[in-house]
Parts: C-alpha cells; structure tokens; sequence
C-alpha cells in the first residue's frame, strides 16, 4: 500500500559508498526518507544500516542502472512504498578504467561508460518521471564532473586530470543530455541540473582526490534542495556556475 505522507521522498543511485552515501545522509539529516540505489545486496543493506544508526529514515532499492527490468523494479518499489518521488539524484557512474587514450582505446571502454554514466542516468530518470510528476517540488540532480567541461578542457594550462576519453566525454554527454531534459520539462515544475562535486577521494579514482566525500556532497544537497524559482539546465560546483 501507498504510505503518501509530506515527508520528502528522495532516490539517490550509486548510494552505498562515497559521495553517493554522503548525498543520502545529507538528505537524511534533513529528515528525509532516502532510497539507498545500488546493485550489491551487501553493500546497499549495509549502507542502509549505517544510515538508520545514525538517525536518516533510509531503505534499501535494488538497482543496477544498466539493466531495464532492475530500474523497472526500483520504480515500482518506490511507488509502493511512497506514492510519489521528489527527489532524484543521479550518482551511479564508473570511470571506465585507466586505459583512456583517444589513440588505443578500446572502444568498448567507451561504450560502457556511457552506458552507465549516460544511458543509465537516461533509463533511470524517464523510470522515475510518473513518480516525480506527482511531487509539488521535484528536483532531479544529474552527478557530472569538471572534467566534463569543453571550456576548461580547451584551455591550455587548466588542470583538467588526465586524458580519458571515455570518462570526460561521458560527462560532458550527461551535460549535455541534463541541457535536453531542462528544456522538454522547461513548462513543468521539475528542476533538473548537473553538479559538480569536485575532485573527491574515492574508489572511482583510488581515493587519490583531494576532497572528502562530504565536501563533494554538499552541491548536490544545495541542488536537491532548491527553491521553486531556482536554476534548471545549468552545471554547477561549490563556487557556482561550471562553464560549458
């Protein structure tokens, strides 16, 4: 049965760990029910403990962002649960691996990527639109990077990481996708936007950032979070607005 209640209903993906799980204790702090995505069982029911020991109304949503039935699956869960989604973020994404150069890539590599860091974002969001449409204030918050910047990505001498061609490009992809989302819902009272977390330490890159994941959480909380007459189709970090 539908348990339909005010309290905001949020679905972060990829939430078991790192800037995912910081993104849910985050909304959880704020007395939100969170919905822990992830595909390892362990992990996920894990993560979701911690959470309920530390006071967030968590629960547990099996998800590989991959698979159609998986994400079909989650959906239904959440409409039993809630009824309703208001928040969605978007955080699930790989790398792809090390081996990124535009020269000897394998191309699979690059497929896979997307397939995850785009095509996943896409599949998940049109899943959970019935649910978000039912919110009086729906957000959806879409996890890119700076990495995915053309502007700084062009500019001789920005520190732009290392070249990985599948990575980067992916990125500027969910960019550009998050652009197309914003001006089909641009008549609608979903606001969609891309954030940047900035170079955090995790095992997406070997915990080799230089940031915490609670600091790469806190743009995604401020966007999760917006007001009504806030931004929508933009790309934003700590500082404000990442150009293109």
């Amino acid at each position: 049965m539908n348990r339909m209640s005010e309290q905001t209903i949020a679905l972060v993906t990829g939430a078991n760990k790192g800037i995912g799980y910081e993104i849910a204790a985050g909304l959880g702090a704020l007395g939100w029910s969170v919905g822990v995505g992830a595909r390892d069982e362990e992990r996920r029911e894990s993560a979701v403990e911690k959470l309920r020991a530390a006071g967030v109304d968590a629960f547990g949503v099996p998800l590989d962002v991959t698979d159609d039935a998986s994400v079909t699956a989650a959906a239904g869960l959440i409409e039993e649960r809630a009824g309703r989604l208001d928040v969605l973020v978007n955080n699930a994404g790989i790398t792809g691996g090390e081996a990124q150069m535009p020269t000897t890539v394998d191309p699979v590599t690059v497929l896979t990527a997307v397939e995850t860091n785009v095509i996943g974002v896409i599949r998940v969001t049109n899943a959970m639109l019935p649910l978000l449409r039912r919110s009086a204030s729906p957000r959806i918050v879409n996890m890119s990077s700076g990495v995915g910047s053309l502007t700084r990505q062009s500019t001789p001498g920005a520190e732009t990481g290392p070249i990985a061609v599948a990575y980067a490009p992916s990125k500027t992809f969910l960019n550009a996708v998050t652009v197309q989302y914003a001006k089909e819902l641009r008549d609608t009272n979903i606001l969609i936007n891309a954030a940047c977390p900035g170079y955090c330490a995790t095992d997406l890159n070997g915990f080799r950032g230089v940031r915490t994941p609670e600091q790469g959480a806190v743009v995604a909380i401020r966007l999760a979070t917006l007001p009504d007459d806030g931004p929508t189709g933009g790309f934003f970090d700590d500082a404000g607005v990442v150009p293109w």
